[in-house]
């Protein structure tokens, strides 16, 4: 076996650092937008961990650095390359589904007391912390809604004032968007869910990991059957996608399959929907 040594770099050495091309930022959320507008106007390619910013003047600055220094970012929400919701997200944007009037998205887990202070950080706690997971896909599946409205409570048994059960409705011409998060759910992992529901049929999500989609039809549309049927997805390791993706975009100069504007979309939705 052949051992490979790598070297543990500080901030500025690596950010100076020529041989070095792609940064991924993985800290506390605060210095997120920081980091990666330092690594992109060092001319280094960003994954950047979500949320990426705390507000709209940072998430611009970096998109626009990105652009400037013609630059990869890309920002790290887990599902962008779950097989299963990019099925989905599939199934809706080609109309097989018939035209969309509801989706519904779960995402829950479960913190202890000691947690709880450090996602008590944001006024949209649990929304802003999680939320944006299941906001992403739903923001590039429909686009931008014409209403935002959260509804941001604390619920459970403590006194620290941490949004803990939350939910947001996106309004949209003809449809409408629920995403409720919640830190209240013991086996939460099993209960995470995208359902999406349209004129033709509806598309179901659920457990999100390990994968099950579940799509039934009044018609046939697209690769699938009039009926109920279990859509066949292979395992689902987070990331891998992602970093698989940003090396052949890199490799190949080729742009990512989500674009700026989309991301633009999706930050200014996730905060509003956490009132920040």
């Amino acid at each position: 076996l052949q051992r490979t040594v790598i070297p543990i770099l500080i901030r500025e050495a690596a950010l100076k650092d020529d041989s070095v091309e792609v940064v991924a930022v993985e800290s506390e959320v605060k210095p997120h937008a920081a980091d990666g507008l330092a690594a992109l106007n060092a001319g280094k390619h960003v994954h950047l961990e979500k949320p990426p910013s705390l507000n709209r003047d940072d998430i611009r600055a970096l998109l626009e650095a990105a652009r400037r220094k013609q630059r990869l970012l890309q920002m790290g929400y887990m599902w962008r390359h779950h097989s299963g919701m990019n099925l989905l997200i599939e199934a809706a944007r080609q109309k097989w589904l018939g035209d969309i009037y509801l989706v519904r998205g779960t995402m829950n887990t479960l913190i202890g007391a000691d947690r709880r202070p450090e996602w008590n950080l944001f006024s949209g706690g649990q929304m802003f912390e999680q939320g944006g997971h299941l906001l992403d896909p739903v923001v590039r599946m429909l686009g931008m809604p014409a209403k935002v409205t959260p509804f941001l409570r604390s619920d459970g048994d403590f006194q620290d004032g941490l949004k803990d059960n939350t939910a947001v409705v996106l309004e949209y011409p003809r449809a409408m968007a629920i995403v409720t998060s919640a830190v209240l759910q013991p086996n939460a992992n099993a209960y995470r869910t995208l359902e999406v529901f349209g004129s033709n049929g509806t598309a179901v999500l659920r457990p999100i990991e390990p994968p099950t989609l579940e799509i039934d039809l009044a018609k046939p549309a697209g690769p699938y059957q009039a009926g109920r049927q279990k859509v066949s997805l292979p395992p689902f390791r987070r990331y891998e996608g992602d970093f698989r993706e940003l090396a052949e975009c890199i490799l190949q100069g080729k742009p990512l399959s989500v674009t700026p504007d989309e991301d633009w979309n999706v930050q200014q939705v996730l905060l509003t929907a956490s009132r920040m």
